[in-house]
């Protein structure tokens, strides 16, 4: 007969198989605001005042609540509805819920119209500090903000249409919703430039206006990138008979009846999930000129500088959340006994991360002190932003995919699953470097306002040599670059090159001036010598690294 086997007793059933160790625990719960660099900028650009109000809004933004309200505002698109029941035009757009909790704080913490109704020295830094800690936490919703932040100053070329609307533009209240403008307790703007046979070119476009008796005039054409289609007001480009012309557009008229805004789709973007962008055809849309007719483009340019800041401010946030879980995750994850923050070619990464995203903030908060003192009637600072600005915003937007993307490695796999946040955050990288002109349009603006405003290359260069003898280094990357910036050149070919190097110079400056020692060496040593490495966690040997560490953004103790 067979022998039939006895099984050996079984041990008791444990769950060890799925016991966690060895995992970072989620970032959540700290002060999003709780960052040196962003602290010592706030103080030095003029708005130490903001530093209580800036850690309240970085504890709200680093909560368990808001980081599920910024999922869900992504992963619950918004949704186009052309009709109602009835078949009525309606051209509405619903959001999640989430999406419009995001606004509410963002419009009542100051960070849309707000600054421009404050007196205070150093308000448009905090708001600049603020947009920078909140926008950490969602990006997309940060997109109605910037673009009603930067309506005002273009709509002041004609006073009585400022007078009408920007008390309720600079409101922080967040009042969703179409309704009459004069009915609402505050209002949020947009802009509609772009055509899709121009592009950049807006003289190219063909949205036609016509005048009528009654002074308003009419508006036919449709329009190719025109974001938050259910903000109130709206500044669109169209030629009227002398020019290109600067019109604003009421999505609901004083009436309360419903301008005409045929919404005809919204774009399937790659990233910016949560905010929707759309195509609106305009046909006996009513409009109020704004500006000189004929000088649109320079009349909405002030809107445009603005919200090439906001690009700049936005990229310079984007890199830091990106740093900030990347150093969250080395400080807890161990590899081969050790921490990983304690393994040295990754402290080479993270420290090189670091000084990235310090050159940036440092950057950028810089820009919005010299906005802030600009409007208060300083020449030599509105010198400086023209050229600085476009610089900026060439530079830190295209440096911000490369550095979300080497902090989602240093995660490895884990930085590849959406819920760690970093794949969103990937997606929504390269799109500053596009809004508001791509890195083309912005190294070419370059070499123009150096070509026809010889006062700004002045500015730049005063803002550099107030460095001067600090670092060999930095001075003879600055007399080599010097050289090359005579306006009478062709430069074109070597546009980007230069707005390149006009940025590390103007970037290598400030840390000098401003940073730590160990930061400013580790940038000069790594961004403006002919060795710089081509990729993250290249910092040369001989730098003191250790202090580094201390200034990253992520920390929970």
């Amino acid at each position: 007969m067979p022998v039939t086997a006895t099984p050996a007793p079984r041990s008791n059933p444990t769950a060890r198989t799925h016991e966690v160790s060895n995992q970072a625990p989620p970032l959540v719960g700290h002060d999003v605001a709780d960052d040196p660099v962003l602290l010592e900028g706030i103080a030095r650009e003029g708005a130490q005042w903001y530093e209580a109000d800036l850690h309240r809004v970085g504890r709200l933004a680093g909560s368990e609540e808001v980081q599920r309200w910024a999922e869900q505002a992504n992963r619950c698109e918004p949704e186009l509805r052309t009709h109602d029941r009835y078949g009525n035009r309606i051209d509405e757009v619903e959001f999640h819920p989430a999406y419009h909790h995001l606004l509410d704080v963002a419009v009542r913490e100051g960070l849309a119209g707000a600054p421009w109704a404050d007196p205070r020295p150093g308000a448009h830094v905090a708001r600049a500090a603020g947009f920078m800690v909140w926008t950490t936490a969602e990006a997309g919703h940060g997109c109605p903000v910037s673009m009603t932040y930067a309506i005002v100053p273009a709509l002041r070329a004609t006073p009585e249409l400022a007078a009408l609307y920007e008390p309720l533009l600079t409101s922080r209240d967040y009042d969703p919703g179409l309704r009459a403008p004069a009915a609402k307790r505050g209002l949020l703007a947009g802009m509609g430039m772009t055509e899709k046979q121009g592009g950049t070119d807006v003289r190219a476009n063909t949205t036609t206006a016509t005048e009528h008796a009654d002074g308003t005039w009419r508006l036919r054409g449709h329009k190719w990138f025109t974001s938050a289609p259910m903000n109130d007001l709206f500044l669109v480009l169209a030629q009227a008979p002398g020019g290109l012309s600067c019109f604003l557009v009421p999505r609901v008229l004083p009436d309360g009846s419903r301008n005409t805004f045929r919404i005809q789709r919204l774009k399937d973007k790659l990233g910016n999930r949560s905010n929707a962008s759309s195509e609106p055809e305009f046909d006996d849309t009513i409009a109020w000129l704004v500006g000189a007719e004929g000088h649109g483009v320079r009349t909405i340019i002030d809107m445009v500088t603005m919200t090439r800041l906001d690009c700049v401010l936005g990229s310079a946030s984007g890199t830091r959340a990106a740093l900030a879980q990347a150093a969250h995750h080395v400080r807890h994850r161990s590899v081969f006994d050790r921490k990983l923050i304690d393994q040295p070619l990754m402290r080479n990464v993270i420290a090189d991360l670091g000084v990235e995203s310090e050159a940036a903030s440092t950057l950028a908060l810089r820009l919005a002190g010299a906005v802030d003192r600009s409007r208060r009637g300083d020449t030599h600072e509105r010198a400086f932003l023209r050229t600085a600005i476009a610089v900026a915003k060439y530079w830190v937007c295209k440096r911000q995919p490369a550095a979300v993307v080497e902090a989602l490695e240093c995660l490895g796999g884990n930085g590849y699953d959406e819920a760690s946040g970093l794949p969103r955050l990937y997606r929504d990288a390269p799109l500053n470097g596009i809004w508001e002109g791509s890195g083309n349009v912005q190294a070419l603006d370059v070499l123009r306002t150096l070509h026809r405003e010889p006062e700004s290359l002045a500015a730049f260069a005063a803002e550099i040599d107030a460095a001067s003898g600090a670092d060999s280094r930095l001075d003879t990357a600055w007399r080599a670059l010097r050289d090359e910036l005579v306006p009478t050149r062709d430069l074109e070919p070597q546009a980007r090159r230069l707005a390149e190097s006009m940025a590390l110079v103007l970037q290598g400056s400030l840390l000098v001036r401003h940073a730590p020692t160990a930061v400013a060496d580790a940038f000069c040593a790594s961004r403006l010598t002919p060795e710089r490495g081509l990729t993250f966690g290249t910092l040369p040997a001989g730098l003191d690294l250790a202090p580094i560490p201390d200034r990253l953004p992520g920390r929970t103790d």
